[in-house]
């Protein structure tokens, strides 16, 4: 497959290609012809050009046209996932049903006027007239997307900003830039201008650091490492920015829980997507009264995830992103043993495949989960009470998702007013959402502001304010 970066919806010309290949197998999957700073200035200058905004009835079609196509060619673009990153079929398969959500979604938000009115005359200062407001979309846009979901990750920056009627310039990671180039492609075809959406590829130097200084680009949005947050954060200029950036999230499970829901909700949240989500669950955090219990059950549910290659139907646990990825979670697991952490299951690595593992008396300050641990790894720490649960879940940087396993009401509403993150669910895994729902973390995870597609339509436009006679 031999794509290349978009600008306006048109190839560009050059002959520097990015290689893409297969994680598990090493073969190449396809090349894409790179960008350059140049083509930068002109993806922006065209999207400002761009004053012909469409209707939200065009908006919304284009959006549900989109949705059809990529129904029908769900197996192509799962398939496509899969050869660039390295997941297993039924993840891949899984992320496109999500971003057929994300189109919907978008869909219907795109005919939803937000608009209020406020009569001026309540107050002794007023007058008889009425305020009005309405949504109206920014001039230019730019969304840089991670490897992580290579599909659900860019629809959930490019269809809301259809939705809102907002031109935007995508970079999405040189990992997986097919899967992209591909969705693209299939926006294109549904009728999109090709002056709302540019897809380049190119050195960070060239493509993604001009994005984010860009004195035209009134947002930027942002899914990746905290580190590189920050650093955007620091250089962005005058710009909206939102931040999705890591998570180190805990499962509690208490001395109440239901132990069967308790440790489906740990083996899923630990190894779906090869554990390579920030909502993933990174610390298991069980009280020490059914930790044995909950320990031994958990290691026979992980026998349960078959690791292998990500294209047979068996496979539950795919490899990760590279080898690098790979032996990085290799290291993190060897200097939790040396600290005095148990391997029960798992742990072992070839070339970027590593097994789901499950760790026991993992010590509460190692690197494993003080930093996020991108992979299907399951460490367990033990903890004396909900008390101390809730003092060790808030005492990373991070603050992005959560999960709590309960049948006591007093505890779930406790945890929820007590936990320092974006989201906490109760009985459900920390990246439990639907689509169009808030979603975002504070502290190292984010700034606070939210993502889902609601959210995103009005970070990509902004509210307008008028008055009238009345």
């Amino acid at each position: 497959m031999k794509l290349s970066s978009l600008v306006a919806g048109r190839v560009i010309r050059g002959n520097d290609f990015l290689e893409v290949r297969n994680p598990y197998n090493g073969a190449q999957v396809g090349s894409v012809r790179l960008a350059t700073r140049s083509h930068v200035d002109v993806a922006v200058a065209m999207a400002r050009a761009f004053t012909e905004t469409l209707t939200r009835f065009e908006r919304a079609e284009i959006l549900e046209k989109s949705r059809a196509a990529l129904q029908a060619s769900r197996e192509k673009f799962a398939r496509l996932i899969t050869s660039e990153t390295g997941l297993a079929l039924r993840e891949a398969r899984y992320e496109v049903g999500r971003t057929l959500d994300v189109l919907r979604f978008a869909a219907m938000e795109a005919l939803r006027d937000d608009g209020q009115v406020f009569s001026t005359d309540i107050s002794a200062q007023g007058k008889a007239r009425k305020i009005f407001t309405t949504r109206e979309p920014l001039r230019c846009a730019a969304a840089i997307t991670p490897f992580n979901h290579a599909l659900n990750q860019v629809a959930h920056k490019v269809a809301p900003a259809i939705a809102a009627g907002t031109p935007m310039i995508l970079k999405p990671s040189e990992k997986t830039p097919l899967t992209a180039l591909r969705f693209a492609e299939l926006l294109y075809e549904a009728g999109l201008p090709g002056a709302m959406l540019s897809v380049l590829l190119g050195p960070t130097s060239e493509i993604a650091e001009a994005l984010v200084r860009h004195p035209d680009i009134e947002v930027l949005a942002f899914t990746g490492s905290e580190t590189i947050g920050k650093k955007i954060a620091a250089t962005a200029g005058y710009k909206k920015l939102v931040l999705e950036l890591g998570g180190n999230d805990p499962l509690i499970v208490l001395a109440d829980a239901d132990l069967d829901l308790a440790v489906m909700l740990a083996a899923e949240g630990s190894y779906r997507n090869s554990g390579q989500r920030c909502t993933a669950v990174k610390r298991i955090l069980v009280v020490e009264s059914i930790a044995a219990e909950f320990t031994k059950r958990l290691v026979a549910k992980t026998k349960e995830y078959v690791c292998g290659d990500p294209m047979a139907a068996a496979t539950r646990v795919g490899t990760v992103i590279d080898e690098r990825a790979a032996v990085r979670l290799e290291e993190v697991v060897k200097e939790a043993v040396a600290a005095g952490a148990k391997v029960l299951v798992g742990g072992k690595r070839q070339g970027a495949q590593i097994q789901p593992t499950v760790i026991s008396k993992v010590p509460r300050d190692c690197r494993m989960v003080m930093t996020e641990s991108f992979g299907p790894l399951a460490p367990i720490i033990t903890v004396r009470d909900l008390d101390d649960a809730l003092a060790v879940a808030n005492a990373t940087a991070y603050g992005l998702s959560s999960g709590v396993v309960t049948t006591n009401l007093a505890h779930a509403t406790k945890a929820i007013k007590a936990l320092r993150c974006g989201t906490v669910n109760i009985n459900e895994v920390p990246g439990f959402r639907i689509e169009n729902s808030p979603f975002g973390g504070i502290k190292d995870s984010g700034l606070g502001a939210k993502e889902g597609v609601i959210e995103a339509i009005k970070a990509y436009s902004f509210v307008k304010t008028f008055s009238l006679p009345w």
